[in-house]
């Protein structure tokens, strides 16, 4: 059955790329990886989502088992609580097709959910038309110096201070963080007001 991807207006959190891949078959919007444990000596990577949380709700989608569950925690702890919004996938005993065998608990990740199980999760969240974000593209970045031209990674380090988020930000996680954050024509008057 070929269904139409839902419209998330709030960023998503998952484990690792292969859950991105799967839920970006079912959902339209943005998806970040804590890079399994990674999140824990990533820095920048709370910084992003601190900011993220100030503009709205975050979804926290890990793995229902130990390990998600020690992410959600993590998450709990740097981030406001009250911007987090949990959603578990049922514990289905089972190993996912491109691992030779069982997690260690033996429950299917996020990534072996069937994308029909997904899509329920996530389908109170799908967004109306009233929160728009997103827009912005790389010609916009090109445009305004911030990527491809002689100084750029400058420009980015500036307009990142300014905007509260990690300063080595490479133009195309740039992009992403800005489409999470605002919609074209805010960040174009943003940018404006700060030349």
């Amino acid at each position: 059955m070929n269904h139409e991807k839902l419209k998330i207006p709030y960023p998503i959190v998952v484990e690792g790329r292969y859950d991105k891949t799967l839920l970006a078959s079912v959902v339209e919007g943005h998806i970040l990886t804590t890079e399994g444990f990674g999140i824990f000596q990533k820095s920048e990577k709370a910084v992003l989502l601190r900011r993220l949380t100030e503009h709205s709700p975050i979804i926290v989608l890990t793995d229902s088992d130990s390990a998600g569950q020690v992410i959600r925690n993590h998450l709990n702890a740097i981030l406001p609580k009250e911007k987090l919004i949990h959603l578990y996938t049922p514990q289905i005993k089972g190993k996912e097709r491109r691992k030779s065998a069982p997690s260690r608990e033996g429950f299917l990740g996020v990534e072996g959910q069937a994308a029909d199980t997904l899509r329920t999760l996530l389908a109170p969240f799908a967004a109306d038309q009233s929160c728009r974000r997103g827009g912005i593209t790389k010609p916009d970045l090109f445009n305004l110096g911030l990527s491809g031209r002689d100084g750029a990674a400058e420009k980015r380090r500036m307009l990142c201070e300014k905007l509260s988020l990690p300063k080595d930000l490479t133009a195309p996680a740039l992009l992403d963080a800005l489409n999470m954050l605002y919609d074209r024509e805010t960040f174009l008057n943003t940018v404006n007001q700060n030349s």
